[in-house]
């Protein structure tokens, strides 16, 4: 499943670049305790995993689940963070809203034996080549232009009103 937009506000990506979404889901364990998602290495596109949901899958046990997640910070540095605390008396999903974060990411069962589901979106955002841009700009700028003019007038002072 796809979804394209071609506003990329949500990641805070600048003008001229196309968002496309995919579903994203992992499941961790005792046999299976991480997950790394790298992207693809193309040029033009950066990719961001966004969790929506962890929770714990069919069979597990009453134990503590603890998911970790490792990404790289605003320093180019690697932090590991754990975002659930699973439990099936108590907690068995965590709702971690639009927590989202750019590849490479690694999510790690760092305690328990799972089995732990974990959902979300992948987001692709690639940059729109200069040559689709270049006809459409001018005209866009002239009628922004134009817009802007209107919604600029001039101040007026107000009208005193006349005691009678």
């Amino acid at each position: 499943m796809s979804f394209e937009d071609a506003d990329s506000s949500d990641l805070g990506l600048s003008g001229s670049s196309t968002m496309e979404r995919f579903l994203f889901s992992c499941e961790l364990s005792s046999k299976v305790p991480f997950f790394t998602f790298q992207g693809d290495e193309e040029d033009d596109t950066e990719h961001f995993l966004e969790f929506r949901t962890v929770c714990l899958g069919e069979g597990a046990k009453e134990e503590s689940n603890v998911v970790e997640v490792t990404a790289m910070n605003h320093q180019g540095k690697t932090i590991s963070v754990p975002v659930a605390n699973l439990h099936i008396n108590c907690l068995p999903m965590v709702s971690l809203g639009e927590f989202e974060l750019k590849a490479p990411v690694t999510v790690r069962l760092r305690a328990g034996t799972g089995p732990v589901n974990i959902s979300g979106l992948h987001f692709i955002s690639s940059q729109a080549e200069e040559s689709d841009l270049s006809g459409d700009e001018d005209d866009d700028d002239d009628e922004l232009e134009e817009e802007d003019d209107e919604d600029l007038s001039p101040i007026k002072p107000a009208k005193k009103k006349q005691k009678l």
